[in-house]
């Protein structure tokens, strides 16, 4: 006797060998022998033979027509072997039941199983949601292999362009395009952002960098809405003139410097920062886009500024306009030393505004020394830069002789120049050491008269900001509040509110222990480390750009070079050697350009140690580049 039986979601036979009642030990068609319920027996049979019933019984269920095998069914539950003799007419065959059985279990849209060998069938709202939502599921993974069939073939799928920014930035795995792309990626043993720019999908490896930062900042796009500055009072007018000193590239100008002989003989200078504030309210239109915004954007190239045009052109300090500021005064004598000082909110007139680029050959530690003063603004400079000098070593503070270099970038159609210019050059130390002074006096003023402010503190090497005043050990002063550029800092912007309530008698705008300050801390310090690490990004891509120029200088004198500019990543075969140095075991920095990278193929070498690498391939998307040794390493510089 063989049975037919139930065990493990699926159905088997088997011969019996014995029969327990309640248990039955029985061998299957290839000698396995194993012990079952009785309960799990669905029928037992002595034809066909063991071997060929699974064989029919599947046939049998194969062709019976599944619709009208639920309308044949009867609305309550039931046995298989009920519905088997309904459907067929007759008496069931041991194959005939048992195909009814099989074809009952693989139906569970139409078929609920109640029981060992019980089922009901299911009511036709419920079937009819059930079928639409299997049709929705096999059109969907239809639908699904054609865009991994396509992306695997280097086409972008029609349905991809309008959802281009989710798929690379913000990816979410329930969606057919994000599956697509995954299994495609795995195919080709691509990233999706290399993938998707194989199938042309990225108009250019910038656009893929910057619009990454835009979807995550500025998901509404950086467009301004159409604002009105505000009237301000009539200021009085100072009777001196000022001037600025600023990047070439700069139009946000937030400060200038004025010199004026007094008449007992000791020196006036004047720190001179731009006034938004007269024109910004708090909670105002403007305000409310500056507090989004938190900082206007750096990148090589470009920029992404914190207030409108319009209101930074009302307020920026620029050339031959009459301008508000608020307005520092140091008197210094002789020692170039401070006697007196006083604060001032006014109207004053800008004389010029000198530039890095044409100032720095005139005005620099060459001419200094030769005591070269044939240049505008010479006399007023140098004293300036001998006062820059005794506030230094008043913070405690010596100057730094060993030369370090900052990085200049220029981007015009699309090619990079990087140049190096010395940090702490006379127009470094000028700046820095006014804008040092005022942050710190206009700090110091806020704490004395028990104003809340936003500080920027150093305790123990780590810079923090805090409502709270404290020592910036890094700076060797004792208050220091970010005020010195309201047009492309909000926390500028809120300190400067500050500073003009003291200087007017007025309620400050913000109170001890406001969390409207607190607020204004905690997301002005996410945004500009964002930005910060963006500008970052956005170096070290042009630094890369600027390899695969000097790469393709090389492949001119060359004309078998290859080149795969796929994704932005170009691979030229012929050498372009650089030279680095060591910063500490295989991490290296180029000496013509502030690009640092792991070079694994680099032998044990000693920091500070010159070589020259063999630049490889260069990866514009993930910013990343190859190079291997070219020379032995020469001795530590």
């Amino acid at each position: 006797m063989n049975i037919f039986y139930e065990e493990d979601g699926g159905f088997k036979v088997g011969n019996i060998l014995a029969d327990n009642t309640t248990s039955l030990q029985v061998e299957n068609t290839h000698g396995k022998r194993s012990k079952i319920k009785a309960a799990s027996v669905m029928l037992r049979f002595e034809q066909p033979a063991l071997s060929e019933f699974m064989t029919q019984a599947e046939q049998v269920a194969a062709g019976i027509d599944l619709d009208f095998l639920w309308e044949a069914s009867p609305a309550d539950e039931f046995n298989f072997d009920t519905l088997a003799q309904e459907y067929f007419g007759h008496a069931p065959t041991p194959v005939e039941a048992a195909g009814a059985l099989i074809r009952l279990h693989s139906s569970p849209m139409h078929f609920y199983k109640k029981g060992k060998g019980r089922y009901k069938a299911a009511p036709p709202e419920a079937l009819k949601a059930a079928l639409a939502s299997a049709e929705k599921k096999r059109l969907q993974a239809e639908l699904q292999a054609r865009y991994t069939d396509e992306l695997t073939h280097f086409s972008l799928p029609p349905e991809f362009p309008e959802k281009l920014a989710m798929l690379l930035y913000k990816p979410d795995r329930n969606t057919l395009e994000v599956k697509a792309l995954e299994a495609a990626c795995a195919a080709t043993h691509l990233s999706a952002a290399h993938l998707l720019a194989h199938c042309g999908a990225l108009p250019s490896s910038h656009a893929y960098h910057l619009n990454k930062f835009l979807f995550e900042h500025f998901p509404r796009g950086t467009d301004f809405p159409g604002v009105t500055v505000a009237e301000h009072p009539e200021l009085p007018l100072a009777s001196i003139t000022a001037f600025s000193i600023d990047d070439a590239s700069t139009t946000e100008i937030d400060d200038a410097f004025s010199v004026e002989k007094l008449a007992d003989g000791k020196w006036r200078i004047g720190i001179h920062i731009a006034a938004p504030t007269l024109g910004i309210a708090p909670g105002s239109d403007i305000d409310a886009l500056a507090a989004q915004r938190m900082s206007t954007v750096y990148m090589p190239g470009d920029k992404i500024t914190m207030l409108p045009d319009n209101v930074v052109q009302a307020f920026t300090l620029c050339a031959d306009k009459v301008c508000p500021a608020l307005s520092l005064y140091v008197d210094v004598n002789d020692a170039l030393e401070i006697v007196n000082s006083t604060s001032r909110i006014e109207r004053l007139h800008i004389a010029a505004n000198l530039r890095h680029d044409t100032l720095e050959p005139l005005f620099n530690e060459a001419t200094l020394a030769a005591g070269k003063l044939d240049y505008p603004y010479a006399p007023e400079l140098k004293l300036l830069f001998d006062f820059a000098n005794t506030l230094e070593a008043a913070r405690g503070k010596s100057a730094d002789n060993s030369p370090q270099i900052d990085y200049t970038f220029h981007v015009e159609n699309d090619r990079v120049t990087i140049g190096q210019r010395l940090r702490g050059s006379p127009i470094d130390k000028v700046v820095s050491e006014l804008m040092i002074l005022a942050n710190s006096t206009w700090g110091k003023l806020l704490d004395e008269q028990g104003v809340a402010g936003i500080y920027r503190t150093q305790n123990n090497g780590k810079v923090k900001m805090s409502t709270v005043a404290a020592p910036h050990q890094g700076l060797g002063v004792a208050h220091y509040a970010w005020s010195s550029s309201p047009l492309r800092r909000y926390v500028d912007l809120v300190n400067q509110r500050q500073i003009m309530s003291v200087l007017r008698g007025e309620p400050p705008a913000y109170a001890k222990n406001d969390t409207a300050l607190f607020a204004i801390l905690r997301d002005f310090d996410a945004a500009y480390t964002a930005y910060s690490e963006f500008q970052r990004n956005m170096e070290r891509y042009w630094c890369l750009r600027w390899l695969l120029q000097e790469k393709a200088k090389v492949e001119a004198l060359s004309p078998t070079i290859s080149r795969d500019a796929v994704g932005g990543a170009n691979e030229l075969q012929h050498e372009l050697r650089l030279p680095a140095v060591v910063l500490r075991e295989n991490l290296v920095k180029l000496v013509d350009i502030p690009l640092v990278g792991r070079i694994p193929s680099l032998p044990d070498t000693a920091p500070n140690t010159r070589v020259m690498l063999e630049i490889g391939t260069i990866d514009l998307l993930e910013l990343n580049f190859d190079a291997r040794p070219a020379a032995p390493a020469e001795a530590p510089v």
